[in-house]
């Protein structure tokens, strides 16, 4: 029997009610699948818990999470913290902290969901996010406050190390597609140093990948490729800002955020990875049981994946899609279902 050490981090607002409809979901499938168990403990940290003791992670709480296969996070983000505070003191801690850095967002139209799009079908992408470093480095700063002449400067960080790793992987990542095909995105028209420096070595990784076809899109144009040839597109891998937009875009011409997985990854499995629905925390719905908890199942299937269980991700996969199909949808889909009963509606398809 294999046994998995899973980390729930339910967070700030639908966080705690999606990752509890995630876990049960795959306890479900823990039982129909008979070949893994999931060993799980929560952790309370939060906007609520930052307000308690004046941090969102304890002294030694990395060093605790290090002990895990895999991190199931909800969501970070409260109308009475700061949204700087909360990211980086919560996600981004652990995100960087554990070498997290390739940030994977795969984007497709599910069964009986609607695509805001004309050619919506055409969607089967994932978007491969450089997660360490860019404008996400956290190089900066502010000085003279309050004066006319106050100063905010944010730097972006590239380094030959970080984006080589991230091309790499995107190009292994889209060698196992059909289609085989990868999308360089880039703004290097105008960002004419770090992001030359990224196209140069996409390039460059390139040669190692003859049977990956290739492309070049700066950031603004593949927004509308996005929206008008979506067929056109396969993997595409971008920066850290430039992707964290691009994902969202494509989870609202997927249907919906509340579809959208994510994971960030630790390749070489160094740390464990940390898998996470891409809402957010929802704060307009939260408490209503309303929240629709499919990306967080996405999520999972993700996880099953690194996890090395992939008939129990396919099965999971499979369970969505059959209910999805057959229209039980939350109202952020056009739907009327609640989220108990998306729940309970795919873990009895997981039990067929």
């Amino acid at each position: 029997m294999r046994e998995y050490k899973i980390a729930a981090i339910p967070g700030d607002g639908i966080g705690p009610e999606v990752i509890a409809a995630g876990l049960e979901v795959l306890a479900a499938l823990a039982v129909r699948d008979g070949g893994f168990t999931l060993q799980v403990e929560h952790f309370p940290w939060s906007s609520d818990y930052y307000l308690q003791h004046g941090r969102y992670i304890p002294d030694g709480g990395l060093d605790r999470l290090r002990a895990f296969d895999a991190i199931f996070f909800g969501a970070v983000g409260s109308r009475s913290v700061p949204d700087h505070v909360s990211l980086w003191e919560l996600r981004l801690a652990i995100t960087q902290g554990f070498d997290q850095y390739a940030n994977v967002r795969p984007a497709r139209v599910l069964p009986g969901v609607k695509s805001p799009l004309a050619k919506g079908a055409d969607i089967d992408w994932v978007i491969v996010r450089e997660n360490s470093e860019g404008e996400y480095a956290g190089h900066g700063g502010r000085a003279h406050r309050g004066l006319p002449i106050e100063t905010g400067t944010e730097t972006a960080v590239f380094t030959r190390a970080g984006v080589e790793r991230i091309h790499r992987f995107a190009f292994a990542l889209a060698r196992k597609r059909p289609r085989k095909r990868l999308t360089l995105v880039t703004k290097s028209n105008a960002l004419r140093f770090g992001m030359v420096m990224w196209d140069e070595i996409f390039f460059e990784v390139a040669r190692d990948y003859p049977d990956v076809g290739t492309d070049r899109e700066l950031v603004d144009a593949v927004t509308a490729r996005m929206v008008g040839q979506p067929q056109t597109l396969d993997v595409l891998v971008a920066t850290n800002l430039h992707a964290d937009i691009l994902s969202d875009l494509a989870a609202a011409l997927s249907g919906s955020l509340g579809i959208a997985p994510t994971a960030n990854l630790d390749p070489e499995r160094r740390f464990p990875s940390m898998f996470e629905p891409i809402h957010g925390s929802a704060f307009d719905i939260a408490g209503k049981g309303i929240a629709n908890p499919i990306a967080t199942f996405w999520t999972a299937v993700l996880m099953l994946e690194h996890l090395g269980e992939p008939a129990a991700a396919e099965r999971l996969m499979g369970a969505i899609e059959a209910v999805t199909g057959a229209g039980v949808l939350t109202p952020d889909l056009g739907g009327v279902a609640r989220t108990a009963q998306v729940t309970r509606a795919v873990c009895e398809q997981i039990g067929r």
